[in-house]
């Protein structure tokens, strides 16, 4: 998967030349903690933008969230592949995977606080417009951009997918500042029914605009294309619910991020 997602990357770069789309890495901090990121937005863009943060699947910042960090960038956006686990560090198992994200979400001020950071980074970037923000992330990093939505951030939008879905408290729910998109794969085992029940009767107890949308035959990881070279039961690339999901999430920024 890891030479798939390197020749994912080669051919998005190769794609985006015409459109100077660049990428730099950088370093921020959190609580004692070096993390580090990269930021990709198109040179020929001018003036300040919309920024997108992008979180990352529990493998880590790894290629998958570069790439589509680099295809924000290609439709104008400034796009920020965030580090949750610090120093860059990635998984090349499952059991590493489980560990590196388990350690983040056990406290949810370490996991909230860390996303913050990132966001903040973002924010301040020379580039971008401050008030018009955006969030998206797969897997574990959909459950955090949804962490950073109940936290209050001030995001337009955040757009998941196949991510866990934490439950919000009534306060959590009523924080959220953002139009929210779920991408959920319709055969994704590892997302319990009931986890999912509780977590719309939440955002509609509080009234909170968010979309659903469960694609037949998708199961986890459908947007990664590789997936299925994990040989994980239950985890696979589905080229249609890929699509229409990333189309969705370009509706939603194309709405909140409409010139007045």
């Amino acid at each position: 998967m890891r030479i798939l997602l390197s020749l994912g990357l080669a051919a998005i770069v190769a794609a985006t030349a015409s459109a100077a789309v660049k990428t730099k890495d950088v370093t921020y901090a959190f609580d004692g903690v070096n993390f580090k990121g990269q930021i990709a937005y198109d040179d020929e863009v001018k003036g300040k933008r919309p920024g997108v943060l992008v979180v990352h699947e529990w493998w880590g910042l790894d290629d998958y969230a570069k790439i589509r960090a680099a295809q924000l960038a290609k439709l104008g956006y400034v796009a920020f592949a965030c580090d949750m686990y610090g120093d860059g560090k990635q998984a090349k198992h499952p059991e590493d995977a489980q560990k590196f994200s388990a350690e983040v979400r056990k406290n949810v001020d370490v996991w909230q606080g860390r996303a913050k950071a990132a966001l903040k980074l973002l924010a301040e970037n020379e580039m971008v417009d401050p008030t018009k923000l955006a969030a998206i992330g797969y897997c574990f990093g959909g459950s955090t951009c949804l962490q950073l939505a109940y936290a209050g951030a001030d995001l337009k939008a955040v757009a998941t997918f196949h991510a866990a879905l934490p439950t919000p408290t009534p306060e959590q729910a009523k924080a959220i500042k953002a139009k929210v998109l779920i991408c959920h794969g319709a055969d994704d085992f590892f997302i319990k029914p009931e986890a999912i029940k509780a977590f719309r009767d939440s955002l509609d107890a509080a009234k909170t605009p968010y979309s659903f949308e469960s694609y037949p035959g998708a199961v986890h990881s459908f947007t990664v294309p590789g997936a299925d070279e994990h040989k994980i039961k239950g985890m696979g690339y589905n080229k249609e619910a890929d699509e229409k999901s990333w189309a969705s999430m370009r509706s939603l920024f194309n709405e909140v991020f409409a010139k007045k």
